[in-house]
C-alpha cells in the first residue's frame, strides 16, 4: 500500500515539475495520433460521403467492409504494417519501419474505417425533406449536398472525436511497428505497459492520470457533440 501511496507521489511530482521525459512522451504521443486522425480525416470524409450521398454498384459491399474494418483487432493491422514495411516487404525499401511514420500508418489503418463508417452513419440518418427542401428551392447537386453536409456536420465531428479516442488508446499496433524505442517512438500506452513490466510506477501512472485526462476530455467533448447535434435539429 505504502509503495502504491508513493507511486502516486513521485507521478505528480513528475507531472508538476514538467519532466521533460514524461513531457516528451506525450508530445510524441499526440504528434502520432494527431497526424494519423488528420489523414484518416481527410480520406474518410469523403469516403463516408460518398456511400452516404451516392448510390452505386457494390455500395452496400463497401458499407458493410467499412463495418466490418472498424472492429479491426490491433495486432493484425500492427501484423500487417509490419509485413508491408519489412526488409522483405514491398515497401522495405522506405525504411520506415520502427519510425513514428510506421506508427502513423497503422493508426491511420485503424481510424480510417471508424471516421468512414459514423460519416456514412450521420449522412443516411439526416431527415430525407432536407434533401427535398434544397432540391425543391432548386439547389444544383453540388449545393444539395452541401447542405446535408452541413446538417450533418455534429455527427462528421463525432466521428473524428470517436477516431481519435481510439487511436489516442492504442498500444498493439504501434509496439509492433515502432519498436518502442526511447526518445524515438516510445508513446504513451507502450510506455505504461514497458515501465508496469519493470516495476517503474511512477512514470507509468504518471501518464496513465495524464492518458485518463485526455480520454475524459474526448469523451466530454463527444458528448456535448451528440447532444448539440439532435438540439440543432429541432
Amino acid at each position: 500500500m505504502d509503495s502504491l501511496l508513493n507511486g502516486f507521489v513521485q507521478a505528480f511530482d513528475l507531472i508538476l515539475h514538467l519532466d521533460q521525459t514524461l513531457f516528451g512522451i506525450i508530445f510524441l504521443s499526440l504528434k502520432v495520433s494527431g497526424s494519423a486522425l488528420l489523414i484518416a480525416t481527410a480520406l474518410g470524409l469523403p469516403l463516408g460521403a460518398l456511400l452516404g450521398l451516392k448510390r452505386f454498384p457494390g455500395r452496400d459491399l463497401a458499407i458493410s467492409g467499412v463495418n466490418t474494418f472498424m472492429g479491426l483487432p490491433p495486432v493484425v493491422v500492427g501484423l500487417f504494417v509490419y509485413l508491408l514495411l519489412s526488409r522483405k516487404g514491398p515497401m522495405g525499401f522506405m525504411g520506415l519501419l520502427y519510425s513514428p511514420s510506421a506508427m502513423i500508418i497503422a493508426q491511420t489503418i485503424l481510424a480510417l474505417p471508424i471516421v468512414t463508417a459514423l460519416c456514412h452513419s450521420a449522412i443516411v440518418n439526416i431527415d430525407p425533406i432536407i434533401r427535398q427542401a434544397a432540391r425543391t428551392l432548386g439547389a444544383t447537386p453540388g449545393q444539395e449536398t452541401i447542405a446535408v453536409i452541413r446538417e450533418a456536420r455534429y455527427g462528421l465531428l463525432s466521428a473524428v472525436i470517436a477516431a481519435f479516442g481510439r487511436v489516442m488508446a492504442e498500444v498493439g499496433a504501434i509496439l509492433i511497428v515502432g519498436g518502442n524505442i526511447a526518445g524515438y517512438t516510445r508513446v504513451m500506452t507502450t510506455t505504461i505497459a514497458l515501465e508496469t513490466d519493470k516495476g517503474n510506477f511512477e512514470l507509468a501512472l504518471a501518464l496513465g492520470m495524464i492518458l485518463l485526462m485526455i480520454s475524459f476530455a474526448i469523451n466530454a467533448l463527444l458528448h456535448v457533440v451528440q447532444q448539440k447535434g439532435p438540439a440543432s435539429g429541432s
